[in-house]
């Protein structure tokens, strides 16, 4: 079954509350799952691993960033994801983006990709990010204009220069 596209229109970002916090849960577990289901553990184990993961994941975002915003993605009204990023004076890091998985490859990340390229560019700002190594999301990055500046043996970390989509715009005209 192919996915619909998403209207851009129905995207809307909400600052998280502590009441949200069953949600990331399940935002942050359903990037796991197919990492869990190699471990050859039971559900209760798995369930114990990722909310003891989640916890400290969740605990050192929201005290080791100087400006972040922590946002529920919103798709019609409904939480569909996370969107963390933390604005810095010549620097926009994404710290976290994830869709739940029935909200996947609809465009949704797609459009805040874009929408924060825009940002960072009007603001001559450098964006930044950390990605797995073996995350699918890593060669759309790329393809994005990212480009991998160092290696953690887990994460690469990739920087964007600002107004790289207006220079490869004018090289292909």
């Amino acid at each position: 079954m192919k996915n619909k596209t998403v209207d851009p229109e129905s995207i809307s970002l909400r600052p998280i509350t502590g009441e949200d916090t069953e949600f990331l849960y399940s935002v942050y577990a359903s990037t796991r799952q197919e990492e869990m289901a190699l471990t050859g553990w039971s559900r209760e184990q798995i369930e114990d691993f990722l909310r003891m993961q989640f916890q400290l994941q969740h605990r050192q975002y929201l005290a080791n960033y100087e400006n972040p915003s922590f946002d529920i993605i919103l798709i019609n009204d409904n939480p569909a994801g996370r969107l963390y990023v933390d604005r810095r004076k010549d620097e926009m890091r994404v710290i976290d983006i994830a869709l739940l998985p029935e909200f996947r490859r609809q465009g949704a990340g797609s459009f805040l990709m874009r929408s924060l390229m825009k940002e960072a560019d009007e603001g001559s700002l450098v964006m930044s990010l950390h990605v797995e190594f073996n995350n699918p999301a890593l060669e759309y990055y790329e393809k994005l204009g990212f480009q991998k500046r160092d290696f953690t043996g887990v994460y690469f970390f990739m920087e964007r220069q600002p107004g790289l989509q207006n220079r490869k715009r004018r090289e292909v005209n």
